[in-house]
């Protein structure tokens, strides 16, 4: 009798392990769609995430050279100026800061980041428009930067990621 009475409380009954189960099944129907939006969406905050640096360090050189823009076309260009030191007129120098050679601003970035999302994915060319080799379209008169893609690329919401 004592053996018997051992074996009937060695295991859980069917009803138990339905309950456990019903539970599993549950908490992955709440998580699976959770981490899939997340997954889903990440190459748009990486975007957003891209467009605030480039758009805090235009901010900052425009601050630090009397209102003035990174200019776009022209020597330096837009990424020089943003890379490397420069003068108050916006002049690129390789040398360090020093406040008797007049070049004290800058860099406001290390590298200009790639685009992570889109058809071009992997660029980081700044221009003007949506040329092909282009990453970023930055209008040089605004100061305003945005992704070079086509309006029909659309984050996981529906909305273009050049609107970010």
């Amino acid at each position: 009798m004592h053996r018997s009475r051992s074996r009937r409380f060695a295991g859980f009954s069917l009803i138990e392990l339905v309950i456990v189960v019903v539970i599993i099944g549950v908490i992955s129907a709440i998580a699976i769609p959770r981490m899939t939006r997340g997954v889903n969406n990440a190459g748009g905050i990486s975007l957003k995430g891209s467009l605030a640096v480039l758009r805090s360090s235009i901010e900052l050189y425009r601050a630090e050279h009397e209102g003035r823009n990174p200019t776009l076309g022209t020597t330096p260009d837009i990424v020089e100026q943003l890379t490397k030191f420069s003068n108050v007129d916006g002049t690129v120098v390789s040398a360090t800061p020093v406040s008797s050679t007049g070049v004290i601003y800058g860099p406001y970035l290390k590298a200009v980041p790639e685009i992570p999302v889109g058809t071009k994915k992997g660029l980081k060319a700044v221009g003007s428009g949506t040329g092909a080799g282009l990453a970023w379209d930055y209008n040089a008169t605004t100061g305003d930067i945005k992704a070079a893609l086509v309006a029909t690329e659309l984050d996981f919401e529906g909305i273009a990621f050049n609107t970010y």
